[in-house]
Protein backbone atom coordinates (compact mmCIF):
# COMPACT_ATOMS: atom_id res chain seq x y z
CA UNK A 1 0.00 0.00 0.00
CA UNK A 2 1.45 3.26 -0.60
CA UNK A 3 0.36 6.90 0.70
CA UNK A 4 0.72 8.63 -2.95
CA UNK A 5 -2.53 8.63 -4.28
CA UNK A 6 -3.30 7.47 -7.94
CA UNK A 7 -3.27 9.81 -11.48
CA UNK A 8 -6.31 10.11 -13.59
CA UNK A 9 -7.50 10.41 -17.10
CA UNK A 10 -9.87 12.45 -18.43
CA UNK A 11 -10.91 10.14 -21.19
CA UNK A 12 -9.73 6.62 -19.42
CA UNK A 13 -10.60 6.47 -16.13
CA UNK A 14 -14.07 6.35 -13.99
CA UNK A 15 -13.85 7.48 -10.13
CA UNK A 16 -16.43 6.19 -7.73
CA UNK A 17 -16.93 7.63 -3.83
CA UNK A 18 -18.28 6.63 -0.99
CA UNK A 19 -19.70 9.78 1.10
CA UNK A 20 -19.53 9.01 5.01
CA UNK A 21 -16.11 9.01 6.31
CA UNK A 22 -14.58 9.62 2.66
CA UNK A 23 -15.91 12.78 1.29
CA UNK A 24 -17.55 14.26 4.46
CA UNK A 25 -16.28 13.55 8.11
CA UNK A 26 -18.22 11.20 10.20
CA UNK A 27 -20.61 12.76 12.49
CA UNK A 28 -21.87 11.28 16.19
CA UNK A 29 -25.50 10.96 13.98
CA UNK A 30 -26.14 10.45 10.12
CA UNK A 31 -28.05 13.94 10.12
CA UNK A 32 -25.07 16.20 11.34
CA UNK A 33 -22.77 15.36 8.84
CA UNK A 34 -21.04 19.06 7.56
CA UNK A 35 -19.55 19.21 3.86
CA UNK A 36 -17.80 22.30 2.39
CA UNK A 37 -19.41 24.88 0.28
CA UNK A 38 -16.70 23.81 -2.61
CA UNK A 39 -17.77 20.04 -2.60
CA UNK A 40 -20.76 20.27 -4.84
CA UNK A 41 -19.13 22.44 -7.85
CA UNK A 42 -16.04 20.13 -7.30
CA UNK A 43 -18.14 16.97 -8.32
CA UNK A 44 -19.64 18.67 -10.92
CA UNK A 45 -16.65 19.89 -12.40
CA UNK A 46 -14.88 16.29 -11.89
CA UNK A 47 -17.94 14.59 -13.32
CA UNK A 48 -17.82 17.13 -16.38
CA UNK A 49 -13.70 16.14 -16.66
CA UNK A 50 -14.02 12.90 -16.45
CA UNK A 51 -16.39 12.51 -19.48
CA UNK A 52 -20.01 11.92 -17.19
CA UNK A 53 -17.85 8.32 -15.81
CA UNK A 54 -18.17 9.95 -11.92
CA UNK A 55 -20.76 7.95 -9.61
CA UNK A 56 -21.00 7.97 -5.96
CA UNK A 57 -21.20 4.78 -4.08
CA UNK A 58 -22.68 4.75 -0.56
CA UNK A 59 -25.24 3.03 2.18
CA UNK A 60 -26.76 6.28 2.14
CA UNK A 61 -30.84 6.83 1.15
CA UNK A 62 -30.69 8.48 -2.34
CA UNK A 63 -33.08 11.19 -1.07
CA UNK A 64 -31.13 11.79 2.30
CA UNK A 65 -28.19 11.98 1.06
CA UNK A 66 -29.99 14.89 -1.06
CA UNK A 67 -29.78 17.49 2.00
CA UNK A 68 -26.25 17.85 0.96
CA UNK A 69 -25.34 16.88 -2.18
CA UNK A 70 -27.58 17.68 -5.32
CA UNK A 71 -27.31 13.62 -6.02
CA UNK A 72 -29.53 14.01 -9.08
CA UNK A 73 -26.70 15.65 -11.22
CA UNK A 74 -24.48 12.58 -11.33
CA UNK A 75 -25.13 9.01 -11.79
CA UNK A 76 -24.82 7.23 -7.88
CA UNK A 77 -25.45 3.56 -6.03
CA UNK A 78 -27.16 4.31 -2.80
CA UNK A 79 -28.28 2.13 0.16
CA UNK A 80 -25.49 -0.34 -0.98
CA UNK A 81 -26.30 -0.47 -4.77
CA UNK A 82 -29.82 -1.26 -3.80
CA UNK A 83 -31.11 2.05 -5.22
CA UNK A 84 -29.15 3.06 -8.51
CA UNK A 85 -29.15 5.90 -11.05
CA UNK A 86 -27.05 4.83 -14.26
CA UNK A 87 -25.11 7.39 -16.42
CA UNK A 88 -28.23 8.19 -18.88
CA UNK A 89 -29.95 9.11 -15.02
CA UNK A 90 -32.10 5.33 -15.19
CA UNK A 91 -33.30 4.64 -12.29
CA UNK A 92 -32.53 0.93 -11.60
CA UNK A 93 -34.46 -0.81 -7.76
CA UNK A 94 -33.96 -4.14 -6.42
CA UNK A 95 -36.44 -5.90 -5.31
CA UNK A 96 -37.67 -4.42 -1.87
CA UNK A 97 -37.68 -6.92 1.08
CA UNK A 98 -40.44 -6.43 3.77
CA UNK A 99 -38.80 -4.67 6.67
CA UNK A 100 -41.87 -3.83 8.30
CA UNK A 101 -41.34 -6.41 11.66
CA UNK A 102 -37.73 -6.00 12.10
CA UNK A 103 -37.83 -1.81 11.70
CA UNK A 104 -40.63 -2.22 14.66
CA UNK A 105 -38.36 -4.42 16.89
CA UNK A 106 -35.89 -1.83 15.97
CA UNK A 107 -37.84 1.05 16.87
CA UNK A 108 -38.94 0.02 19.93
CA UNK A 109 -35.60 -1.25 21.32
CA UNK A 110 -34.22 2.21 19.92
CA UNK A 111 -36.79 3.63 22.38
CA UNK A 112 -35.79 2.16 25.18
CA UNK A 113 -32.05 3.06 24.99
CA UNK A 114 -30.55 6.78 24.55
CA UNK A 115 -28.07 7.47 22.23
CA UNK A 116 -29.35 4.61 19.50
CA UNK A 117 -30.49 6.48 16.01
CA UNK A 118 -32.26 4.17 13.71
CA UNK A 119 -32.37 4.94 9.62
CA UNK A 120 -34.90 3.08 7.82
CA UNK A 121 -34.59 3.30 3.91
CA UNK A 122 -36.09 2.15 1.19
CA UNK A 123 -34.76 -1.49 1.10
CA UNK A 124 -32.32 -1.59 4.03
CA UNK A 125 -32.08 -0.01 7.68
CA UNK A 126 -29.42 0.80 9.74
CA UNK A 127 -28.70 0.89 13.60
CA UNK A 128 -26.35 3.52 14.83
CA UNK A 129 -24.34 3.51 18.23
CA UNK A 130 -21.87 5.56 17.94
CA UNK A 131 -22.90 8.14 20.78
CA UNK A 132 -23.60 4.56 22.87
CA UNK A 133 -20.81 2.38 21.85
CA UNK A 134 -21.19 0.22 24.60
CA UNK A 135 -24.56 -0.58 23.20
CA UNK A 136 -22.81 -2.32 20.22
CA UNK A 137 -23.02 -5.57 21.17
CA UNK A 138 -26.54 -5.57 21.83
CA UNK A 139 -27.74 -3.98 18.91
CA UNK A 140 -26.03 -6.81 16.75
CA UNK A 141 -27.79 -9.43 18.75
CA UNK A 142 -30.81 -7.82 18.49
CA UNK A 143 -30.48 -7.35 14.44
CA UNK A 144 -29.47 -10.54 14.20
CA UNK A 145 -32.24 -12.60 16.30
CA UNK A 146 -34.91 -10.15 14.01
CA UNK A 147 -33.56 -11.44 10.32
CA UNK A 148 -32.79 -15.16 12.45
CA UNK A 149 -34.69 -17.42 9.36
CA UNK A 150 -35.69 -14.90 6.94
CA UNK A 151 -34.24 -15.53 3.89
CA UNK A 152 -32.75 -13.06 1.55
CA UNK A 153 -31.79 -10.69 3.92
CA UNK A 154 -28.27 -10.09 5.62
CA UNK A 155 -26.51 -7.96 8.23
CA UNK A 156 -23.52 -6.14 7.10
CA UNK A 157 -21.28 -4.61 9.90
CA UNK A 158 -19.77 -0.55 9.63
CA UNK A 159 -18.41 1.41 11.80
CA UNK A 160 -20.46 1.84 15.13
CA UNK A 161 -23.38 0.93 13.10
CA UNK A 162 -25.54 -2.57 11.97
CA UNK A 163 -27.38 -3.00 9.07
CA UNK A 164 -30.13 -5.09 7.62
CA UNK A 165 -29.88 -5.52 3.71
CA UNK A 166 -30.14 -7.93 0.93
CA UNK A 167 -27.42 -10.12 0.34
CA UNK A 168 -27.94 -9.65 -3.32
CA UNK A 169 -26.79 -6.23 -3.48
CA UNK A 170 -23.01 -4.66 -2.51
CA UNK A 171 -20.80 -1.76 -3.44
CA UNK A 172 -18.54 -4.14 -5.51
CA UNK A 173 -21.94 -5.32 -7.62
CA UNK A 174 -22.71 -2.00 -8.32
CA UNK A 175 -19.47 -0.67 -9.28
CA UNK A 176 -19.33 -3.66 -11.87
CA UNK A 177 -22.39 -2.43 -13.36
CA UNK A 178 -21.54 1.16 -13.44
CA UNK A 179 -18.42 -0.85 -15.82
CA UNK A 180 -20.04 -2.21 -17.87
CA UNK A 181 -22.27 0.89 -18.86
CA UNK A 182 -21.83 4.12 -20.90
CA UNK A 183 -19.96 6.09 -19.92
CA UNK A 184 -17.70 4.15 -17.53
CA UNK A 185 -17.21 0.81 -19.86
CA UNK A 186 -13.48 0.58 -21.14
CA UNK A 187 -12.22 3.02 -18.55
CA UNK A 188 -10.08 2.25 -15.24
CA UNK A 189 -12.16 2.61 -12.53
CA UNK A 190 -10.53 4.21 -8.84
CA UNK A 191 -12.71 3.87 -6.00
CA UNK A 192 -12.29 5.46 -2.72
CA UNK A 193 -13.85 4.65 0.59
CA UNK A 194 -13.28 4.28 4.11
CA UNK A 195 -15.08 1.66 6.01
CA UNK A 196 -15.65 -2.05 6.31
CA UNK A 197 -18.19 -1.91 3.91
CA UNK A 198 -16.16 -0.55 1.13
CA UNK A 199 -13.99 -3.75 0.87
CA UNK A 200 -16.02 -5.23 -1.80
CA UNK A 201 -15.88 -2.24 -3.85
CA UNK A 202 -12.23 -2.16 -3.89
CA UNK A 203 -11.69 -5.94 -4.81
CA UNK A 204 -14.21 -5.23 -7.64
CA UNK A 205 -12.13 -2.18 -9.15
CA UNK A 206 -9.08 -4.63 -8.37
CA UNK A 207 -10.49 -7.17 -10.36
CA UNK A 208 -10.91 -4.43 -13.08
CA UNK A 209 -7.44 -3.26 -13.16
CA UNK A 210 -8.28 -0.28 -11.29
CA UNK A 211 -6.79 1.35 -8.05
CA UNK A 212 -8.26 2.00 -4.88
CA UNK A 213 -8.13 4.50 -1.72
CA UNK A 214 -8.49 3.66 1.25
CA UNK A 215 -9.42 6.73 4.08
CA UNK A 216 -8.64 6.62 6.93
CA UNK A 217 -7.17 4.20 9.44
CA UNK A 218 -7.78 0.37 9.75
CA UNK A 219 -7.35 -3.05 7.76
CA UNK A 220 -7.51 -2.61 3.85
CA UNK A 221 -7.33 -4.44 1.16
CA UNK A 222 -6.71 -0.94 -0.80
CA UNK A 223 -3.73 0.12 -2.87
CA UNK A 224 -3.60 3.33 -1.59
CA UNK A 225 -4.36 5.29 1.62
CA UNK A 226 -4.90 9.23 2.90
CA UNK A 227 -5.47 10.14 5.90
CA UNK A 228 -8.88 11.42 6.33
CA UNK A 229 -11.39 13.83 3.90
CA UNK A 230 -9.74 16.51 3.95
CA UNK A 231 -6.97 14.88 2.35
CA UNK A 232 -9.12 13.31 0.00
CA UNK A 233 -10.85 16.04 -0.92
CA UNK A 234 -7.13 17.88 -1.75
CA UNK A 235 -6.52 14.99 -4.07
CA UNK A 236 -9.92 15.59 -5.69
CA UNK A 237 -8.70 19.21 -6.15
CA UNK A 238 -5.85 18.20 -7.71
CA UNK A 239 -7.03 15.30 -10.41
CA UNK A 240 -9.53 18.46 -11.39
CA UNK A 241 -6.62 20.87 -11.82
CA UNK A 242 -3.65 18.18 -13.30
CA UNK A 243 -6.47 15.62 -15.44
CA UNK A 244 -5.93 15.82 -19.10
Amino acid sequence: MTTTLPSLSAGRSALFLDFDGTLAELASRPDAVQIPPDLPPLLDALHARLGGALALVTGRARDDLQRWLPTHRWPGAFEHGAVRVDGEGRLRLTEVPDLGAITATAQAFVARHPGLVLEVKQTSLSLHFRLNPALGPACVELLSRAIDGISGLQLMHGKAVVEVKSPRVGKGRAIEAFMAEAPFAGRRPCFAGDDTTDEDGFAAVHALRGDSIKVGDGPTHARHRCADPQALRAWLHHTLETTA
